[in-house]
């Protein structure tokens, strides 16, 4: 394991993730992350990085292990197309273009916007399109474009993720404020010029340099990826370790679950359980309509 240490040490001080900022652009805050300063320039404390890393890693890895997503963020110049890129390997939701105010505060509108970006290309694709001017297909396919570059990484993401992976903090303030504000879990590269409370898990390092935010990213990636591994494999074990006998005790067990849940519906058709029936019908009937309350 120290070997290990040593070689990502290593592997760090050649990426310059130990770069910070200039001295006058500091946050007090990094003080215990500062290892010293050389040229008017803070240098960033490996050591703390690496074990900043490999806390973040074991945390990642656990939540793609239990299913839930963790949506990319780096919209600066420098990160986008690292982020884009270690995303898609591990099929997890990215924003590089622009965060949209509301993104997870106001969800159900932008995933009534993802839809609507969904219908258009597959309309255009199925030839529904085939009616309207040329002029008009032209104006939605650019429509379709715009929606995508923002909203692509988001497409397959049903509901607001279990966690966030952000570059630059400083950078990415709103996602993280939304984030805060819903109590999603935060992961941050953060920089000598910002303040390592504002994240659940902050990893000191170079948030500027693209080999920085490279080898971070990557080694966050494979974690995920193997917790992703583990998952799967969990699955198939289970499948096959399961006996007929526990199959049968499975099936029989759900069974008398679907039963006892009729059972309380029955229950409540009487006098006493007329209350389900509210939203139907204001007056009387409740007993008549007791059976189409089970569906």
């Amino acid at each position: 394991m120290e070997n290990n240490n040593t070689s990502l040490q290593q592997q760090l001080l050649e990426a310059g993730v130990h770069f910070g900022h200039l001295r006058k652009k500091w946050n007090p805050k990094m003080l215990p992350y500062i290892f010293a300063e050389k040229k008017g320039i803070h240098i960033i404390d490996l050591n703390k990085t690496v074990e900043c890393l490999q806390e973040t890693a074991a945390a990642m890895k656990q939540i793609a292990r239990s299913g839930k997503k963790i949506l990319f963020v780096g919209t600066k110049k420098q990160a986008k197309d690292i982020v884009n890129e270690c995303a898609r390997r591990i099929n997890m939701p990215f924003v590089t273009e622009r965060w949209l105010g509301g993104m997870l505060t106001n969800f159900n509108t932008v995933r009534k916007s993802v839809k609507k970006m969904q219908s258009i290309e597959k309309m255009l694709g199925d030839g529904s399109f085939d009616s309207i001017t040329k002029k008009e297909r032209l104006t939605l396919s650019r429509d379709k474009e715009k929606m995508e570059k923002v909203l692509g990484g988001i497409a397959q993401l049903g509901r607001v993720p279990a966690a966030l992976f952000i570059v630059d903090i400083g950078h990415e303030h709103i996602a993280l404020a939304e984030a805060k504000r819903l109590g999603i879990t935060t992961f941050g590269v953060v920089d000598t010029n910002c303040d390592p409370n504002k994240v659940d898990f902050a990893i000191p390092a170079n948030d500027d340099a693209t080999k920085s935010i490279a080898i971070i990213a990557n080694y966050l990636t494979a974690a995920i990826a193997e917790g992703l591994a583990e998952r799967q494999a969990a699955k198939e074990e289970e499948a096959e370790e399961m006996t007929d006998d526990e199959k049968e005790r499975k099936a029989a067990r759900l069974e008398a679950e679907a039963q006892a849940e009729g059972g309380r519906g029955a229950r409540g058709r009487g006098p006493a359980g007329g209350g389900g029936q509210r939203r139907r019908t204001p007056g009387g009937g409740q007993r008549s309509g007791g059976g189409g309350g089970r569906r």
